[in-house]
């Protein structure tokens, strides 16, 4: 039986990026040794590197005065990556769910922190509108997707002052304009490879003002390094995981590039959605105009609470992988990232279909 993979992260990756991985481990670049063997000096992998650089500054349009960075640690590391390198007295945070809540603790170890706005009143159900940002904060934080309650900003914020970006979710899948942000970031493993690696695009000109020394590995200008081939090769960097990447935004570019990416994401989201508001039996969590396009979240009806184990284990049977959903939400989650394909959203609204027939 075929399966379709929903799972929120690690998750479904795209065929050709899989293929190239696998013959990479037994050989990379033509060495005769494999990619989990090789030395990150090697010269075959220093172009990898670039590479990769480059093939996020040609997707996102990234300006001459941003540097990317492929670092280890994972999203979690930049909760006080961000606020060491840029927080001199006090940042600014909008809660939008627990990934939020976890960054705002990080930073208070920092300096003051003001949530500007939070949606925990309504289990993160919705995007805060009509808060202030404060002028004085050195930056202003947010979660664009929140992958748990499947609520997304849609449009690049204006901000008077330094904005950063947890896109660990939805990086890739929509248009940004980056000139926006000060930082953007995010771990890789939805949109841009397998867990290991974390992105950091960073505007240079924003580093090194809080007045106090850093821990080496924590300043984003170590990782930035003195010149190009040194840029995210302090250390050993997750060589494999950053690999996968590379031929993961390949294929993003194979396919027509970001722009092509949001139209098929928008199409995929429809259809799921559309279904979720026709059928009797589903009812979908987020507010309407804050739905993610990336993680679609929902739960029985209330007339049909007692079938939702009976409809995960028709889902199962029906070749539907991780459409459980988070515990804090509970019914189900369809995480439909970039490389999940319309076929698998079609198979699981005629496996909702083929339920309610059922009943």
């Amino acid at each position: 039986m075929k399966k379709y993979n929903f799972n929120a992260g690690p998750c479904v990756l795209p065929r050709p990026a899989i293929e190239s991985a696998i013959e990479a481990i037994r050989d990379f670049d033509n060495t005769g040794i494999g990619i989990l063997e090789i030395s990150h000096r090697t010269p075959g992998w220093e172009r990898i590197m670039k590479e990769t650089a480059d093939l996020w500054k040609e997707l996102l349009n990234i300006p001459d005065n941003y540097k990317v960075l492929l670092l280890g640690g994972g999203a979690s590391t930049q909760f006080f990556d961000v606020p060491a390198n840029l927080m001199k007295k006090k940042a600014a945070y909008l809660q939008t769910g627990v990934w939020a809540k976890k960054a705002i603790k990080e930073a208070k170890f920092y300096g003051e922190v003001e949530v500007v706005a939070s949606s925990e009143d309504r289990n993160y159900s919705y995007i805060p509108k009509g808060y202030t940002i404060p002028v004085d904060a050195d930056y202003f934080h947010i979660t664009s997707n929140n992958t748990i309650y499947g609520t997304e900003i849609h449009e690049d914020i204006e901000s008077p002052v330094p904005l950063v970006a947890d896109m660990s979710s939805d990086i890739m899948s929509r248009p940004v304009d980056i000139s926006k942000y000060g930082i953007i970031y995010g771990g890789a493993q939805k949109n841009v490879g397998p867990a290991g690696v974390a992105f950091v695009i960073v505007r240079e000109d924003i580093l090194g003002k809080t007045g106090r020394p850093l821990q080496t590995m924590v300043d984003y200008r170590t990782h930035i390094g003195a010149a190009e081939k040194d840029r995210s090769m302090f250390n050993t960097p997750p060589v494999f995981s950053i690999f996968v990447m590379h031929e993961t935004l390949k294929w993003v570019k194979e396919l027509g590039g970001v722009e092509a990416m949001h139209k098929l994401n928008k199409e995929k989201a429809a259809l799921l959605y559309d279904e979720i508001d026709r059928n009797k039996l589903f009812v979908g969590t987020a507010a309407k105009e804050d739905r993610s396009i990336m993680n679609v979240c929902f739960v029985m009806s209330e007339e049909y609470k007692d079938k939702e184990a009976a409809f995960l284990e028709f889902a199962k049977e029906k070749g539907m992988v991780g459409i459980k959903g988070h515990r804090s939400v509970g019914g189900f989650r369809a995480s439909i990232y970039n490389a999940c394909p319309k076929e698998a959203v079609e198979a699981l609204v005629q496996c909702m279909q083929d339920f309610e027939k059922q009943l």
